[in-house]
């Protein structure tokens, strides 16, 4: 499908892989058309955007097949019955095996794209980590982390915000931190209501790195 991997398709939606680098929808300016909607859409196209992954995220992205279908699922998404699933590698060895991280997040509008932890007009962010593996060797630390509230970012900055940045991550890793070829962040999973059939169902994609 346009150089993506498709995962999951029936009469109501599908999924593809969403590869790190590409657009999910498309950008302002020239050379920002690119993305991963006109490619689902050039073969598809009653297919619409139900939720985005960062330009430097890789994993599983949803669209709907119709208005209907993603009308359900935006509303699922936004009353938070979509459970996300992702694996990070992070600069850093963790000394707890699991964790909260409760931060208020808003857009750091100075210095756009950026978001940071805003105590006093930040909207309300909640993620959950989990050590799957510790390199001390590599000083990294996999994780699988399961974001509660959907902000901007909000994964990378809520680890870059308790020391622990996201691999190669060139808005939020530190310069003294070691390069990667892109940032060491995938969707892993979905997992919600069928929006017709209202089985649950989860559409998983492996960990390219």
């Amino acid at each position: 499908m346009n150089g993506l991997a498709l995962i999951y398709l029936d009469d109501a939606l599908l999924a593809v892989d969403k590869p790190a680098g590409l657009l999910a929808v498309p950008g302002r300016g020239e050379g920002k058309h690119d993305c991963v909607a006109r490619r689902v859409q050039a073969g598809h196209a009653q297919a619409r955007v139900v939720h985005r992954l960062d330009e430097a995220t890789s994993g599983v992205m949803l669209f709907g097949l119709g208005a209907d279908a993603q009308r359900a699922l935006s509303i699922a998404f936004a009353e938070r019955r979509v459970a996300k699933r992702y694996e990070a590698l992070v600069h850093g060895v963790m000394v707890d095996d699991a964790g909260t991280i409760d931060l208020p997040l808003a857009a750091d509008w100075p210095n756009r794209p950026r978001q940071q932890v805003d105590r006093e007009r930040g909207k309300p962010s909640r993620t959950t980590w989990r050590v799957i593996a510790r390199d001390p060797a590599a000083r990294r630390t996999r994780l699988a982390l399961e974001p509660h509230t959907g902000r901007s970012h909000q994964l990378r900055v809520h680890l870059a915000a308790i020391g622990h940045p996201i691999v190669g991550d060139a808005l939020y890793a530190s310069a003294l931190h070691p390069p990667a070829p892109r940032l060491m962040l995938h969707a892993c999973a979905l997992r919600f209501a069928h929006p017709v059939e209202s089985h649950m169902l989860e559409i998983e994609s492996a960990v390219p790195f």
